[in-house]
């Protein structure tokens, strides 16, 4: 079937979408909403699709689209919400269950007939892991559902009545109701608000006589002090002291029209610079017991090692690429056979952090220094060669954060993620030695499909190219369970000895053919060539995406606009 996706952005959940569709054979467009109606309009007549999907909209549709087509918007919420915060709210009032529905375009918002609806349990994460997970896995079921009744042709969508549908309208979540009164409010109660706004839109707070959206937070169970006050640092996080303990705040974002060149999210102490904050580190291998935050932690099950790391929005930056080196480092030291490279839940990496490059005095500077230490890191993880390193993505991963995982020896995947194998729409050639991971992987041919198609991959087909071994069908929150006892199976497992030295062996015979040193070499040098020049696209990209300012074509499926400084590939 011909399917147009209409989305406000090509973001997480509308990439998930078009991936799903497309893995079941539909022939599936894209167009976004920002660009316009006029747009939209165009599109439909182009394209002339038997269904339209509306994954992510924050702007109606136009009246003629879905009077004359049928229109099916996802809708975060269960049958019978209606509003523009609904996943806000949920975690506001601490629901435990929620839903997602697929319900057709009318003029009243969130008021059309439903054609499909899917339950989750909520998690007790921030909203954009939640949306990423529970809620992901929710409106793919209900839209390939919706999919299969509209082809059917019988089933007839349910209109939204009592007493079969109870109607609830919420209001947008003001800033008013997410303010933090520190005084007064718990920290569960501080937590929950952070949770609620920590990708989008922030709590707005004043920090040092300065107004500051806060985002994402964290308990601490040791730190004390006066209610708002700021206790301490660790890994770019501050810690702010609760009416009854404290918590961690990974990123600040100052507001625009500020006076602040880089208002754009960024590590809270890096915003904070000059408050002279004491630094309070914890071990890798935290106590049992404790109940803090750290965004690296190692720890050892039987003959298994586990590095673990979770970085906001799953970029990278050079002070948390050097930092996960030292961990990997150390547990390298450590008497394993299996060693596991990921988090328990969301982003395993989308590569060099944009946004901590945007803010640099010299961000052509900062891009290179970023991207050497990234690369770094993977080529650490090629060069082992006494143990097994499994790759564990709990969630979605992109560009340089997919090189990284393809540098173990196993890929495992949950079976809801999506990778983006490719660096062309942020107008770079790449590095984090994909040059020998890819093709090693699947093959020259694919390896340069991939990188220029430049377009998101399920799982599913992420798994059958050869991108990764393993399927992981479990849930957000049982993905960590799971890969810890699949680690202990591959660790019993009969012949993992040999494994260990045919692996050795083989890249005894690639370094002869090949030094890894060459191939990195080469691909910095296209990269070079493109930081350091003013005029190449990647500054205006990279730009534009951190300041949230449309930029790229409103058809985000066609060809890659932003050609490559030197000789493209």
């Amino acid at each position: 079937m011909d399917i147009l996706i209409v989305a406000t952005a090509f973001n997480s959940l509308s990439q998930r979408v078009y991936a799903e569709l497309t893995d079941q054979g539909h022939r599936v467009d894209v167009v976004l909403a920002s660009h316009g109606p006029d747009v939209i309009r165009t599109a439909v007549s182009e394209t002339r699709p038997e269904l339209i999907i509306a994954p992510m909209l924050k702007t109606a549709l136009p009246e003629d689209v879905w009077r004359e087509h049928t229109c099916l918007i996802v809708h975060p919420g269960p049958p019978g919400d209606r509003g523009p915060s609904s996943l806000d709210w949920a975690i506001a009032e601490r629901a435990p269950h929620w839903g997602v529905t697929v319900l057709q375009a009318e003029a009243a918002m969130d008021a059309g007939d439903i054609w499909a609806a899917t339950p989750f349990a909520t998690a007790p994460v921030g909203k954009s892991d939640l949306y990423r997970g529970e809620a992901s896995d929710a409106a793919v079921s209900a839209v390939l559902l919706a999919v299969r009744r509209y082809t059917d042709g019988s089933f007839k969508p349910q209109p939204q009545k009592e007493p079969s549908v109870r109607v609830v309208w919420r209001d947008f979540l003001r800033q008013e109701q997410r303010r933090i009164d520190w005084g007064n409010d718990g920290t569960d109660t501080v937590l929950c608000k952070l949770r609620g706004a920590d990708s989008q839109p922030g709590v707005l707070d004043e920090l040092l006589g300065r107004e500051l959206f806060l985002h994402g937070g964290h308990p601490e169970d040791r730190l004390r002090g006066r209610p708002g006050e700021l206790l301490a640092t660790r890994a770019g996080a501050v810690c702010r002291a609760t009416r009854d303990g404290a918590v961690w705040i990974p990123e600040l974002r100052p507001r625009k029209n500020s006076g602040d060149p880089a208002p754009f999210k960024r590590p809270a102490a890096s915003v904070l610079a000059h408050a002279s904050l004491p630094e309070t580190n914890v071990p890798l291998e935290l106590p049992p017991g404790r109940r803090t935050w750290t965004d690296i932690r190692y720890r050892q099950y039987g003959d298994v090692g586990h590095v673990s790391f979770s970085f906001p929005g799953g970029a990278m930056s050079t002070e948390q690429c050097r930092r996960l080196l030292a961990a990997y480092r150390y547990a390298l030291t450590r008497p394993t056979s299996v060693l596991v490279l990921g988090g328990a839940r969301d982003f395993f990496s989308n590569g060099i952090h944009l946004n901590v490059i945007e803010a640099a005095p010299d961000p052509a500077a900062e891009s290179w220094t970023n991207l050497n230490a990234m690369n770094d890191l993977v080529e650490a993880v090629l060069r082992t060669t006494d143990r097994l390193v499994v790759a564990a993505l709990g969630g979605n991963a992109a560009a340089g954060g997919v090189m990284l995982a393809l540098a173990a020896d196993e890929v495992w995947c949950r079976a809801g993620a999506v990778l983006n194998p490719h660096y062309r729409r942020m107008g770079l050639y790449g590095s984090e030695l994909w040059t020998y991971s890819l093709p090693r992987r699947v093959g020259a041919r694919t390896a340069e499909r991939l990188t220029t198609e430049a377009l998101p991959v399920s799982a599913h087909a992420a798994a059958r190219v050869g991108l990764v071994d393993r399927l992981v069908p479990a849930s957000p929150g049982e993905f960590a369970a799971e890969v810890e006892r699949m680690a202990a199976a591959l660790a019993d497992a009969d012949g993992l000895g040999r494994r260990i030295a045919d692996k050795a062996a083989a890249r005894e015979r690639d370094e002869r053919a090949r030094p890894l040193a060459e191939y990195r070499r080469a691909e910095l040098a296209r990269m070079h060539e493109i930081f350091f020049d003013p005029r190449a696209p990647y500054h205006a990209l990279r730009s534009a995406f951190v300041r949230k300012v449309p930029s790229g074509p409103a058809r985000p499926l066609s060809p890659v606009c932003a050609p490559l400084t030197g000789t493209t590939r």
